[in-house]
């Protein structure tokens, strides 16, 4: 099955919460989850059961897949990664999901939402220590620095994109320069700085089944 390209609110009603996947129009009462708390589909009138363990494991799987833009197989290779280090399992996971390079430039606050971090970093916009990188996925260290590619920032969709920088509050473990337009990744990220109300024990407990 491949990557989902339909409407991305179905998402958030479908799990019956926020996952911020539609930028600024989440925070306005224009939300899908806001307008319509019924599950997607011809069942406007039914109300949602009561989810079973395994149901609650799933949906919480489900939003961490949703929110950071990640197909199954590679979501798994994530979980793998995250058994074999020594320490909390589920806290590695969200370490490895936040250090992904189209959440480091949604973080930071150069796109609205990491489906539009995702395409640009696609398109080759950015750099990481000033070397072209094209890859979503790329794992950012403590000390890497993001930038724009040099030749965008006379281009329209740059200074529409970076106008009133910041417009959310940027993470601790990231610092932002506003100046240049740059960001620096200054540790990796912990628990307390992972801003999404994913509840990764419920995940762990999934997978070990």
């Amino acid at each position: 099955m491949g990557r989902y390209t339909g409407p991305v609110c179905r998402l958030c009603r479908q799990v019956g919460d926020k996952l911020f996947l539609k930028g600024d129009r989440c925070f306005t009462p224009r939300c899908a989850v806001e307008r319509r708390r019924t599950p997607p589909g011809n069942n406007r009138n039914t109300r949602r059961r009561r989810m079973s363990d395994h149901g609650l494991q799933l949906r919480e799987k489900q939003k961490a897949r949703y929110v950071y833009g990640i197909m199954e197989r590679q979501f798994r290779r994530y979980m793998s990664e995250a058994f074999s280090k020594p320490g909390v399992t589920g806290q590695y996971l969200l370490q490895l999901l936040e250090r992904r390079l189209d959440n480091v430039v949604f973080r930071l606050g150069f796109t609205e939402s990491r489906r539009q971090a995702r395409q640009l970093v696609l398109h080759g916009h950015f750099q990481v220590n000033r070397r072209k990188t094209d890859i979503p996925s790329f794992e950012v260290h403590a000390g890497d620095m993001i930038s724009w590619k040099e030749s965008n920032k006379e281009k329209e969709f740059f200074k529409e994109l970076t106008e009133g920088i910041p417009r959310r509050p940027v993470p601790n473990w990231l610092r932002l320069d506003t100046s240049e337009m740059t960001g620096a990744v200054l540790n990796l990220p912990d628990e307390q700085d992972v801003l999404t109300s994913i509840d990764s024990r419920l995940i762990v407990e999934y997978y070990s089944r």
